[in-house]
């Protein structure tokens, strides 16, 4: 769990990093804008959905399965999990920067603090094809991992339910947070 906690701190450092600077400066200036190529870099820092789909899984085995946990979550596979959650969201979101760098851009900045998925409103010309993949992405790198995460609690909900009072207390004070992180996270993509 440790891990999958720092690794969720890193990577809201990198988004930090990227996001802080422009922040500050935009409270400074009488417009909020974000360029093209900071929308580019935004768009590569999505991976925190994976991440906290990662801690769910490692969520539901500690508690549904507590006797399987060594055997479930070993360093291999606790390993592949941040590697797939770390790469995965760059790697589907580069072939979406790719193609839409060799698009034809009318307008080089958006208004506001996050571009999300308004970099489509820079392009000149968007095509049905272009609408398609962009909503098969999203789906992929944002909704799959939301709904894995409330089925997971769902799930560990359900089986704490059912057991006894110190395991519905360990349930909450391990779920809890988690789900607020992830509550919070998803309003401020959502925006």
């Amino acid at each position: 769990m440790y891990i999958f906690i720092a690794a969720l701190l890193l990577n809201s450092v990198l988004f930090s990093t990227n996001v802080y600077p422009k922040l500050l400066v935009d409270f400074l200036s009488e417009k909020q804008i974000v360029s093209y190529s900071a929308c580019l870099c935004q768009n590569l820092l999505f991976s925190e959905f994976l991440l906290l789909s990662a801690m769910a899984y490692d969520r539901y085995v500690s508690i549904c399965k507590p006797l399987l946990y060594p055997t479930i979550m070993t360093k291999t596979t606790v390993i592949y999990l941040l590697v797939l959650a770390w790469l995965l969201p760059p790697l589907v979101l580069l072939g979406s920067a790719i193609h839409y760098s060799r698009r034809k851009v009318c307008d080089f900045s958006l208004a506001g603090l996050f571009c999300n998925n308004s970099i489509v409103n820079l392009l000149c010309v968007k095509t049905r094809l272009m609408l398609i993949v962009i909503f098969f992405l999203m789906c992929n790198i944002l909704v799959l991992p939301v709904i894995f995460i409330l089925f997971t609690y769902a799930r560990i909900f359900l089986i704490s339910y059912h057991s006894c009072k110190e395991v519905r207390k360990k349930a909450a004070e391990t779920c809890l947070p988690h789900l607020m992180v992830l509550l919070s996270f998803t309003c401020l993509i959502s925006s």
